[in-house]
């Protein structure tokens, strides 16, 4: 019987050989953002569950199947966060950032849903979301599309298409919703127990449903557009007219509904073919009475939120990932002084040169095993250093990936040549 604890199933390990491929993304997104003006906001990874039940709706699964939910030793029910736009909400509620001012804010974390796994789709995810709160008009709307648009256009990722819908008011939505009811119920002897709880609970997810024997009488079912009321209708049409303005392609998806019940009005997703069943890699719409339901003055607003995993893979895919960031040098140190030498000598030139990315060799070892380790590091040199050359304070500077002779250098004059690698 093995004693090695496995990893909760649908939660990964994410290790050093991915983690450069993660913070290349994550620093390109944090840029992004900054240049729009939109600011930073870290979120607890707990809430109350009631700030989840009520924001996105007693009845969707994620409420009802897939939440993260315990009572601590206070008997307080909490739930690890399923999405991030309730809590960003919540802070901004909290702190009054919503009280006369517009705000334009993103996050970026871990996410917690008891799904099944499968590609793209993990019980621990992580999303980057963005709202803007505190705008009525469609050109927000705009605004964070081209944003989302500008973000694939810079990653050079061209298999990636918008599809946008109008939801509406809630009160048009209830209207939809009686209609879609009174279809469906009309067909209900071709539904499985699943659809015949959504049809009760949430009509609006079965136009969602992927079961390839739904699709035809999915298709068949009344437009929203049949319902929409004129203030939406006119809202969407601004924002269609924006996005042909900037040139951005996208398809009016009558059938796109979102699974969350906070939204209003403009919904929207990036979708792409390249992850199979999870083609969604972003996905966002307004909230316009979010603010309000969780006790705030009513506040218009919209968001996106991207999955990071599903980027990440999608950059893989079409290889556009850069590579890595190798080290610079490898500091080999053979002798019986050179080592503790190797050590001071490493701490001057980072001293002297905060940009290198320096490995020292640790664990003694020959002078050929060391040079074996350096070459595995993929470093470019390799920084020589012997006991005779360590009590004149010299070392030797050794290409690894071109040809050439080794150089000795004194310590200040390595730190100089060194520089150049780092600029």
């Amino acid at each position: 019987m093995s004693n090695k604890i496995e990893p909760i199933r649908g939660m990964n390990d994410i290790l050093p050989d991915q983690s450069s491929d993660w913070q290349f993304v994550e620093k390109f997104i944090r840029e992004l953002l900054g240049s729009y003006g939109y600011g930073e906001i870290r979120l607890p990874l707990l809430e109350k569950t009631e700030l989840f039940s009520r924001s996105i709706g007693e009845t969707t699964d994620i409420v009802k199947k897939e939440m993260y939910t315990f009572d601590d030793r206070s008997g307080n029910s909490l739930t690890l966060r399923p999405e991030a736009t309730a809590s960003i909400v919540r802070a901004g509620i909290t702190h009054g950032l919503f009280h006369n001012r517009q705000q334009r804010l993103w996050c970026m974390g871990p996410m917690f849903r008891y799904e099944r796994p499968q590609k793209g789709r993990y019980r621990q995810f992580h999303q980057v979301d963005v709202e803007a709160i505190g705008y009525e008009g469609p050109d927000i709307d705009a605004e964070i599309i081209f944003l989302s648009a500008r973000l694939w256009r810079r990653l050079g990722l061209n298999d990636v298409r918008l599809t946008i819908n109008s939801l509406g008011t809630p009160e048009s939505r209830k209207a939809y919703r009686t209609a879609l009811v009174d279809y469906f119920s009309r067909h209900s002897d071709q539904f499985d127990e699943h659809t015949r709880r959504r049809l009760e609970d949430n009509p609006l997810r079965i136009l969602d449903s992927k079961d390839p024997g739904m699709q035809e009488l999915i298709e068949k079912a009344p437009p929203i557009t049949d319902t929409l009321d004129p203030d939406s209708a006119e809202h969407f049409n601004r924002l269609c007219g924006l996005l042909d303005d900037a040139g951005i392609a996208y398809t009016i998806n009558p059938r796109l509904v979102r699974g969350l019940d906070y939204y209003t009005r403009t919904v929207f997703e990036w979708v792409t073919d390249r992850l199979g069943a999870q083609d969604a890699v972003c996905s966002g719409g307004r909230y316009d009475g979010l603010v309000g339901q969780l006790g705030g003055r009513p506040t218009p607003a919209i968001g996106w939120a991207l999955g990071l995993e599903r980027l990440v893979a999608l950059l893989s895919d079409t290889g556009n990932m850069p590579p890595g960031p190798r080290p610079h040098a490898y500091l080999v140190a053979a002798g019986d002084s050179a080592p503790r030498a190797a050590m001071l000598l490493a701490e001057l030139l980072r001293d002297r040169l905060p940009g290198l990315r320096l490995m020292v060799n640790c664990d003694g070892g020959s002078f050929k095993s060391q040079l074996k380790r350096a070459d595995r590091s993929e470093a470019e040199f390799a920084v020589v250093l012997g006991d005779q050359e360590a009590a004149a304070r010299k070392a030797g500077l050794k290409p690894l990936r071109t040809d050439g002779s080794q150089v000795e250098f004194g310590w200040d004059e390595l730190a100089a040549h060194l520089e150049q690698l780092t600029t």
